[in-house]
């Protein structure tokens, strides 16, 4: 989930699609490195609420197949003001034994269930304690340290191009999508 209310002005605000093409694809690579899957289709419906300021869909709900047979789900709105989400959004992954939460900073949560061989209509659950690593890829200025020293010892960046062509192809099989309705196949 992604939900912000920037008031840009400029390019972004006469763009046809500027939560997809401009912002989505930060998500869309982050969905990639948590799941470590990649996209195989997606069926995406992109509109823009009334009140938006842009020209442009700045709302899409989109959802991709991905590779391992997960399916990633993405809800977003530029022109959602009040409770908003953090940049990195907010993020939810089901899995067979319990559900993480993210809050896209630091709050991380996680609760499994008990006991998987319990019957009944709720089974119990419990919290599990999620160790957050300090990491130095905070922020923009840890972008551009990481971007220096890859520069000087020559080390490929955590996020080159030739993986991030697959996030680029994302971005475009949604506009495709939503242009004609139908699902579309990510082809990088």
């Amino acid at each position: 989930d992604f939900y912000l209310g920037p008031h840009f002005g400029g390019f972004r605000d006469a763009m046809a699609h500027p939560l997809i093409l401009d912002m989505a694809i930060h998500t869309f690579d982050t969905a990639r490195y948590i799941s470590g899957a990649d996209p195989v289709a997606v069926y995406c419906h992109a509109f823009n609420p009334k009140r938006s300021w842009y020209k442009g869909d700045a709302s899409a709900v989109a959802i991709f197949e991905m590779s391992n047979g997960i399916v990633y789900t993405y809800r977003g709105s530029w022109c959602a003001e009040g409770l908003s989400t953090s940049w990195n959004t907010d993020w939810r992954v089901i899995c067979n034994k319990g559900t993480l939460k993210w809050d896209g900073e630091q709050g991380v949560k996680a609760q499994i269930v008990s006991n998987l061989k319990e019957k009944g209509f709720w089974r119990p659950v419990a919290d599990v304690d999620v160790p957050v690593k300090p990491t130095e890829h905070h922020g923009h200025a840890a972008l551009i340290r990481e971007f220096v020293k890859c520069i000087k010892t020559g080390r490929k960046p955590q996020t080159h191009c030739e993986d991030n062509i697959k996030s680029l192809a994302m971005v475009h099989a949604a506009v495709k999508s939503d242009a004609t309705g139908k699902r579309v196949k990510v082809t990088w």
